[in-house]
């Protein structure tokens, strides 16, 4: 792929070593001097010192047969711009990271793919993490809904019952959703099917409605969740 990275700063550092170890061919944009040189030495890329809110700086930079443009500085009103000039140039794959919520919807009606802040996102995660131990890991979609992972305890009510039989007992409400189950270190993971039984020591990936709260928790045993609980 021919991509078009703005931006070579915490963000776009990472992401210009990743698509350059990736076998890509690698543009980047960068305003600032120093983060210019460093990146030029740095990865495998063609680096631009330049502006690249100007669209003569996005033609030098090739966007116009690029396959992507990814936008990664830390002002929102820049990657907007950049998200526009890309939109002009028709490039097909736009993505742009987003500092302040309140733009998410700017960005959405330009018809660009976006990114919420990182920082925002690990400080979520961390506090998740202490917050709801026994979350292993998820992912927020939309308002409430998430896509988590959590092992089922010994003492949980779905221990020992099948997919289908926890639904009909009301543990898996309408809103829930079994997507995988990884048991005892095995490569593949399950899909779990109607009768596919659950078992104590199971990881499954779920996905809720209404997210990971502690109601949603003790159906898998960690009716600790509930205590300090704020939501």
């Amino acid at each position: 792929m021919y991509i078009v990275i703005v931006g070579a700063g915490n963000i776009g550092g990472p992401l210009i070593e990743i698509a350059t170890m990736g076998g890509n061919e690698v543009v980047v944009v960068e305003r600032n001097e120093r983060k210019a040189e460093h990146a030029a030495t740095e990865y495998d890329c063609l680096v631009l010192n330049d502006d690249a809110t100007i669209k003569e700086t996005l033609l030098d930079a090739g966007a116009n047969h690029a396959d992507a443009l990814i936008s990664t500085t830390d002002e929102d009103a820049t990657n907007i711009m950049v998200s526009l000039l890309g939109k002009e140039l028709e490039v097909p794959h736009i993505v742009s990271v987003v500092h302040n919520p309140e733009h998410m919807s700017i960005f959405r009606r330009i018809g660009v793919n976006t990114m919420e802040n990182p920082q925002r996102l690990i400080a979520e995660y961390l506090y998740r993490a202490v917050k709801r131990p026994t979350i292993v890991d998820y992912m927020r979609i939309g308002e409430d809904a998430e896509v988590f992972e959590i092992r089922v305890g010994e003492d949980a009510p779905i221990n020992g019952m099948a997919v289908q039989e926890a639904a009909s007992a009301g543990y898996l409400d309408a809103d829930m959703l079994l997507v995988a189950i990884e048991r005892n270190g095995e490569i593949n993971p399950i899909t779990p099917r109607g009768d596919t039984e659950i078992h104590a020591g199971d990881l499954l990936t779920v996905y809720s409605g209404k997210g990971a709260t502690p109601d949603v928790t003790d159906v898998f045993g960690h009716f600790e969740d509930h205590d300090g609980d704020d939501a």
